[in-house]
């Protein structure tokens, strides 16, 4: 589950739309990094909204920024933009049906979680290696963009991950009373709607943009099971790589986040049987912060603040091959 009480930042790009897998529009010429807009068409047929960060100077390592749940690219623009300005290029996007990837009235927007994982983010990393031929690449992952990497039939392109609150947001493991609100929203507000509307709109109750309903209904199938995307295995997946991805990966969660917590981390990394999985659990006090929670790592302010989070990455980052 993603708790998306946050607000997303604001993002200084146009929209491009193209059939074309490329279509560039510099936004951002003043500073020492280039921003433009990409549309990135999926096998499903379907154009993804996107947004390339690309330092001026030469780039050896590039990231795919793979959001949470409902949650729009320009969340991750000042994160992103930090990146650039330490050399990464980066490339962040709208899943099918989210933010500027909706093509469609929502009620008739086809997209799953399972499309997210399968479609949208292996076209995503393709269009990363399009964008930088010469780099290798590695993959940031809040919440569900962890948690679906697993789908991706493309995946060994990836050199490392690094995960910030991924879990298997399992209902039974969280404490109360963030419980009652988790199945409140899973168990009736999701059934209600998606019958009623034909879609979620979480936005209503402060839970990220509005989700399509095979988006909402697998979210809510699998946060009620052990291992989350392990409880379709074999019913409604039944072709997927959890076993075999092994490249390095960093996972960061907070004591203050009720969905990643970590015993759901713990969860979720026991469905990567051979990645070889370094699991940081920190304390934002330990930081002089009050809260990061489930979103607040992607926060300026809390760069601003704890400047050594942010840069837990980049070191990260430098490390990998």
């Amino acid at each position: 589950m993603d708790n998306h009480n946050a607000s997303p930042t604001a993002e200084p790009s146009s929209s491009v739309v193209n059939s074309n897998l490329t279509n560039k529009s510099n936004v951002n010429d003043a500073s020492n990094i280039d921003t433009y807009s990409l549309s990135i068409m999926t096998d499903r047929n379907q154009a993804l909204a996107a947004t390339v960060y690309r330092p001026k100077d030469s780039t050896k390592k590039a990231i795919m920024m793979a959001p949470a749940t409902g949650i729009k690219r320009h969340f991750y623009h000042n994160f992103a933009t930090y990146l650039a300005e330490s050399g990464f290029g980066v490339l962040t996007f709208d899943n099918e049906g989210i933010g500027e990837s909706l093509s469609t009235d929502l009620a008739k927007c086809s997209a799953s979680l399972i499309s997210w994982g399968r479609h949208d983010m292996p076209a995503v990393l393709d269009a990363l290696q399009y964008e930088f031929p010469d780099a290798s690449y590695h993959l940031i992952g809040h919440s569900a963009g962890g948690q679906l990497i697993g789908l991706m039939p493309n995946y060994q392109a990836i050199s490392s991950v690094f995960n910030v609150a991924c879990s298997s947001g399992r209902i039974k493991n969280m404490g109360m009373p963030y419980k009652l609100k988790a199945m409140g929203f899973m168990d009736a507000f999701i059934p209600f709607t998606n019958l009623t509307l034909g879609y979620t709109p979480s936005d209503k109750i402060g839970m990220g943009e509005p989700l399509p309903r095979g988006v909402a209904r697998q979210w809510r199938e699998w946060c009620n099971g052990a291992g989350y995307i392990k409880t379709a295995f074999g019913k409604s997946i039944h072709t997927h790589f959890y076993d075999e991805l092994s490249m390095p990966a960093l996972w960061l969660g907070f004591s203050d986040d009720d969905i990643a917590n970590s015993e759901n981390m713990d969860d979720m990394i026991r469905v990567f049987t051979k990645m070889p999985v370094e699991k940081r659990f920190l304390d934002p006090e330990d930081f002089g912060l009050n809260h990061i929670g489930h979103m607040r790592y992607f926060s300026s302010k809390t760069n601003i603040k704890a400047p050594q989070l942010w840069q837990m990455a980049v070191t990260w980052l430098h490390e990998q091959p």
